[in-house]
């Protein structure tokens, strides 16, 4: 069993023993927490707290424990019900509510769950305001209502319909052409919400020809449900076979997108915030931001276009912060994760469709002409276990130095560029272990240089 307590949130599976796992009474706890802080930061003021979940077993059970535990502080909820994250992320400050939590382990298996937490603007709240939550939840400095104080719950289905309408609102968002290039598209959600979500938008699209695969919101999700080509499979057989155009698919909170391409190959879900941002570059030149670990292909597609990139720490919290920081245009994560301002700033899966579609229906490319037509790069993923009591630190202050005469970045561990290929050392805040991730031409340049990397870190160790 496990529980993860982060800034961010709390995360575990599901049964087990109390501050082992994701128990009722560890919801009930942190749930508890976050709204005694809401209350802090808002003195004296009814608030109002949206929730919305992913489509898991536990869901059901976790939304109960969450609802009526803010209804005991005096809260009032407005429940979404089935829901993705970026939709509770619009519905917040639409609803002009205080703070929001999505019920959603995002890509973790079916057994975890967890309550991701937002501010008042729909964002994920910052680093010091999560230390400030857990310690409420250590003290458990709860003061719960009286009986005429108590809060009430209101459902609200009609988010899905508001966050489609608000995509399709957007200048840049171009039905007309996405209706007459008469897409086949294949889908797989996993059997979580975006089983829903997205057939809905691509037919508010005009796409009439769609292969659902997966879309029944049972939270039985068939396969590992992170959106890596090795979970793919079967999607990438229904493209071929039916002769679709693309795949897509969503992780369980929809706030990852990864493609198929017309002949079963990957789009590559780090080359899915690349084409948006170049149809975005063309349309509205400006910066674009993403996380360290992220491919150099979107740099060089900004760069390449007049403009100016920014990377920022890895986490969604950071990419937004360098953002706003930019004035960005476009931004997101490799993981799939694109993050389009004049939506909202989150990562959302559904704006990164209708925006790559509207590209693709534009250019009159097929899938794998257009991912020929970006810079192509491999990332290698690695890490290093390093024994108890080392100084990682101090390692990386080391390899700093040693690369000093190349461009480093030390926001976010180490990252070092090197002519086009780049190697990002991060270090693990609970256990001896440097991730490494090196960036090449190719699979066997990625690899021979992380393990080159990895090599020099070891002597140092």
């Amino acid at each position: 069993m496990t529980l993860i307590k982060s800034i961010s949130g709390i995360r575990g599976t599901i049964g087990g023993k109390v501050n082992d796992a994701l128990t009722p009474i560890d919801a009930v706890k942190f749930a508890a927490a976050y709204g005694t802080w809401l209350q802090q930061q808002n003195p004296g003021k009814r608030l109002k707290v949206v929730i919305g979940r992913d489509a898991r077993i536990s869901g059901p059970m976790i939304a109960t424990l969450v609802q009526q535990t803010l209804i005991g502080l005096g809260i009032d909820v407005i429940d979404l019900g089935l829901s993705t994250t970026p939709t509770v992320e619009m519905a917040v400050p639409m609803e002009m509510a205080q703070g929001g939590i999505i019920l959603t382990a995002s890509h973790n298996p079916k057994q975890w769950n967890a309550l991701k937490l937002l501010n008042e603007k729909g964002e994920f709240i910052s680093g010091a305001d999560g230390q400030m939550l857990l310690k409420i939840a250590e003290d458990e400095a709860f003061d719960f209502a009286e009986v005429d104080h108590l809060g009430h719950l209101l459902e609200d289905s009609s988010y899905m319909q508001k966050h489609i309408d608000a995509i399709l609102a957007l200048p840049l968002v171009n039905k007309t052409a996405i209706e007459a290039a008469n897409f086949k598209i294949a889908i797989d959600a996993v059997n979580s919400t975006g089983g829903t979500f997205v057939p809905a938008l691509l037919r508010a699209l005009g796409v009439k020809d769609i292969i659902e695969l997966y879309c029944d919101p049972t939270g039985h999700f068939p396969h590992n449900p992170e959106p890596l080509p090795e979970h793919l499979t079967e999607l990438s057989a229904c493209v071929t076979e039916h002769g679709a155009h693309m795949g897509i698919t969503v992780d369980p909170d929809v706030d990852r997108l990864a493609l198929v391409c017309q002949d079963g190959s990957m789009f590559g879900e780090e080359y899915t915030l690349v084409a948006v941002a170049d149809y975005i570059l063309k349309h509205k030149p400006g910066p674009t931001v993403s996380n360290l670990s992220s491919t150099r292909a979107l740099r060089d597609i900004t760069e390449n276009s007049g403009q100016r990139y920014a990377a920022a720490a890895v986490g969604e919290v950071n990419v937004v912060i360098k953002m706003k920081e930019t004035g960005a245009v476009i931004g997101g994560e490799g993981n799939g994760g694109i993050i389009y301002p004049p939506l909202h700033y989150g990562r959302d899966s559904l704006v990164g469709i209708a925006l790559f579609l509207s590209h693709l229906a534009l250019q009159k490319q097929s899938m794998t002409a257009l991912r020929a037509s970006y810079p192509s790069y491999f990332i290698s993923k690695n890490k290093i276990d390093l024994a108890a009591g080392t100084d990682v630190d101090a390692i990386l202050k080391a390899m700093a130095i040693r690369y000093a005469s190349f461009e480093v970045d030390t926001t976010d561990g180490v990252k070092i560029y090197i002519e086009k290929e780049w190697v990002h050392l991060r270090k693990s805040n609970t256990e001896p272990i440097i991730r490494i991730y090196a960036e090449s031409k190719d699979e066997a340049s990625a690899d021979l240089l992380a393990k080159k990397i990895m090599s020099e870190i070891k002597s140092l160790a």
